[in-house]
């Protein structure tokens, strides 16, 4: 009997005592491979000497200091290596304590951004169907996953969704990716109209899709509309890259392959890499510059941001992901996943897409694949898959609803970018001895 309030009441986990680089290993002395990074967290695996030596030799300095009073060496360090390799005009980096945090200082700093210009009337958001941006409940109304949403509707702001770019199953056979994805993205302005331009601020996506989809990446085309139409009508792009970002993808931000860049964009999960709970919200010059021309104040914040230890973690974090050029090592293993899942998994029945970008990889499950149709729900097939995996000793990350928040069943892979090619084929062999023991 403990006191600790787990996610799950009915399934006590087994505790975590040691870390050894892709692996975790419990109090019994089982090894997991950490084939999902947690969720798309732990991009250095589990035992960084490096980053663990800065965060004591931070502690050692100064382990807090209230940015209502104070700034800190290793905050203003990792904001400029940020900004420095951040696209577009991004400028500023506000620090906060994960995803669900930095997306609702966007959200909040997108609204205030259009008080300090004068657009008092601009309020909406809008974002796409099966998208996730986080469980508090700004973030949880960006979102538009129906499961997530549905017990706390009455709770939240309203907002409306789009479709997702979501080729497997929207694009019509015969139509190209060009075609597809102006298709797709013609439905934001569509949406902007029906709502009226003059209350609409801000658009949310995901670059690449993660929880709640599977590693959906955008057909060539659709984010470069996507940003045409928000510029065209005054309307903010938010990208959320909180699990795509940071290198998962093999670019050190998810949309520098889009060829575009946003207004507003949320990072997390790779950015500390476990080590230290941090996420930020990086904005424009012109976004900072209306704040600081206007009230001075972003009227916003929580008691930890910007912590120094935390800080100082995700330097030494993003100091290794460029110094030990692992931006190259995610593009080759992440080729070799990909090889490798569609050398095992390309011909079965019951596995209808394999898709993804560098180390961020998915498989959505069919029950045929030629009609594309789900398994019943009521299997739980992605509930069956996690405990058969978990079983194994690979840690990977089942989720359900991927078609409509109900129906579908995927499971995203996101490996340490420090994987090696026997344990690729370690986790392909565990995953494959998961789904034959499901389906």
């Amino acid at each position: 009997m403990n006191h600790v309030f787990p996610r799950h009441t009915k399934v006590p986990p087994p505790t975590a005592v040691a870390g050894e680089g892709c692996y975790l290993i419990d109090s019994s002395g089982k090894r997991y491979l950490d084939g999902s990074g947690g969720a798309a967290v732990s991009c250095l695996g589990h035992d960084d000497g490096e980053v663990i030596a800065a965060i004591k030799a931070q502690l050692d300095a100064v382990a807090f200091a209230h940015t209502g009073f104070f700034t800190s060496e290793p905050a203003e360090a990792l904001a400029d290596l940020l900004i420095a390799h951040a696209p577009g005009n991004l400028d500023r980096v506000y620090f906060v304590s994960g995803g669900s945090e930095a997306v609702e200082a966007a959200i909040k700093l997108a609204r205030q951004f259009m008080l300090e210009t004068g657009q008092d009337s601009r309020h909406r958001v809008i974002g796409r169907r099966q998208s996730y941006h986080g469980n508090t409940l700004g973030a949880l109304a960006a979102g538009g996953n129906a499961w997530r949403r549905e017990p706390f509707a009455p709770l939240m702001i309203e907002t409306s969704h789009i479709p997702p770019c979501y080729a497997y199953r929207d694009q019509n056979e015969g139509e190209s990716d060009a075609e597809y994805g102006l298709r797709a993205a013609d439905t934001l302005e569509a949406e902007i109209l029906r709502l009226g331009p003059e209350s609409v601020m801000a658009f949310i996506a995901e670059p690449v899709v993660g929880a709640t989809m599977g590693a959906v990446p955008p057909v060539e085309g659709y984010f470069a509309r996507i940003r045409e139409i928000c510029d065209r009508y005054g309307v903010l792009l938010i990208l959320d890259e909180v699990m795509c970002g940071m290198g998962r993808t093999g670019s050190l931000f998810a949309c520098e392959q889009e060829a575009i860049a946003p207004d507003i964009v949320t990072i997390a999960k790779g950015l500390g890499a476990g080590y230290q709970p941090i996420g930020a919200m990086l904005c424009t010059a012109d976004i900072y510059r209306a704040v600081e021309n206007g009230s001075g104040f972003f009227q916003h914040g929580h008691t930890y941001l910007g912590h120094p230890a935390a800080c100082a973690g995700s330097l030494a974090v993003l100091q290794a992901i460029l110094g030990r050029k692992l931006l190259a090592r995610v593009e080759d293993k992440g080729a070799r996943l990909q090889a490798a899942l569609e050398a095992e998994f390309g011909q079965h029945p019951h596995v209808g897409d394999i898709r993804g970008r560098g180390l961020f990889r998915g498989l959505e499950f069919v029950e045929n694949r030629e009609t594309k149709a789900p398994f019943d729900p009521a299997l739980g097939v992605n509930k069956r898959l996690k405990a058969a995996a978990f079983e194994a000793g690979l840690i990977c990350y089942p989720m359900g609803g991927t078609i409509d928040g109900r129906r579908g069943d995927h499971v995203l892979l996101a490996p340490p970018f420090i994987i090696e090619d026997s344990q690729i084929d370690e986790l392909v062999e565990k995953l494959a001895k998961a789904i034959s023991q499901t389906i």
